[in-house]
C-alpha cells in the first residue's frame, strides 16, 4: 500500500534562485512540515530537469517525504521518484498509471466533478483542485469555486487538495470542506523563512480539520 499524506503538499518554483538557494529552501520547507513534495520545472531541458530532480530527491529522502515530478513520467521514472502529477494538458492519467505501475503515486489536476471522477477511474491516487485564488506562478490558472471543490470532495474517495494562491491568511475559506490538505507554492517558496511558513501552513491545515490524505 502506498504511503501518502497530502496535508501539506509543497510545490516548488526555482525561478530567481541559485541551485544552492533553491535546495536550501526545499529543505527548510521539509523541515517545517511539508508532507509531499512536487518538483515543477516548466522551462528546463530534460537533462536539466533530471539533474535537479536527483538532487531534490536526495533531500526529500532525508525527511522521508515522497517526491512527485510534475508533468514528466520519463523524468519520474529516470530518477526513481515516488510519483508523477499530470495536468489537463499532460499525459492522460490512464497512460501515466500504466507506465508508472501500481506501486507509484499518480496525481491529477481536476477542475470539474466530471474530470475528477474520470481521473479517479483512470487510476489517480489524489487530486489537486483549483485555483482557489489567483496565483503568481508561471502556470495557466482558471479559478475554481469552493462549491465545486466541495462537490469534487464528495464525488471521489481519494484525497482532494485545494490549490491556488493559498496562504496562512486566506485558507479559512476552506473551513468545512472535506479536503485532504492544501497545495502551496509561493506561500512557502517566496517566504523569508520557508520552514516557518510551512510550519504555519501545517498548523492552519490541522486547524481546518482536514481528513488527512492517506492511502
Amino acid at each position: 500500500m502506498k504511503a501518502l499524506d497530502t496535508s501539506l503538499y509543497f510545490i516548488t518554483d526555482s525561478t530567481g534562485y541559485t541551485e544552492e538557494e533553491f535546495l536550501y529552501r526545499v529543505e527548510r520547507a521539509l523541515q517545517g512540515g511539508a508532507t509531499l513534495l512536487q518538483l515543477r520545472e516548466k522551462e528546463k531541458s530534460t537533462r536539466e530537469y533530471m539533474e535537479l530532480a536527483k538532487k531534490v530527491h536526495m533531500v526529500a529522502k532525508r525527511y522521508q517525504v515522497p517526491l512527485i515530478i510534475d508533468d514528466r513520467v520519463d523524468v519520474a521514472l529516470a530518477v526513481d521518484a515516488e510519483g508523477v502529477h499530470v495536468g489537463a494538458d499532460d499525459m492522460p492519467v490512464a497512460d501515466a498509471r500504466r507506465l508508472m505501475g501500481a506501486d507509484r503515486i499518480v496525481g491529477a489536476t481536476a477542475k470539474t466533478v466530471f474530470r475528477a471522477e474520470e481521473a479517479f477511474e483512470e487510476g489517480a491516487d489524489y487530486l489537486g483542485v483549483g485555483a482557489i485564488y489567483p496565483t503568481t506562478t508561471k502556470v495557466k490558472t482558471v479559478l475554481t469555486s469552493v462549491d465545486t471543490l466541495r462537490e469534487i470532495c464528495s464525488a471521489v474517495p481519494i484525497p482532494v487538495n485545494a490549490i491556488g494562491g493559498l496562504n496562512r491568511d486566506n485558507i479559512d475559506v476552506l473551513a468545512g470542506i472535506p479536503i485532504a490538505g492544501i497545495c502551496a507554492v509561493s506561500a512557502i517558496m517566496k517566504a523569508d523563512d520557508p520552514g516557518q511558513a510551512a510550519a504555519e501552513l501545517r498548523a492552519g491545515v490541522e486547524k481546518l480539520g482536514c481528513r488527512c490524505g492517506r492511502i
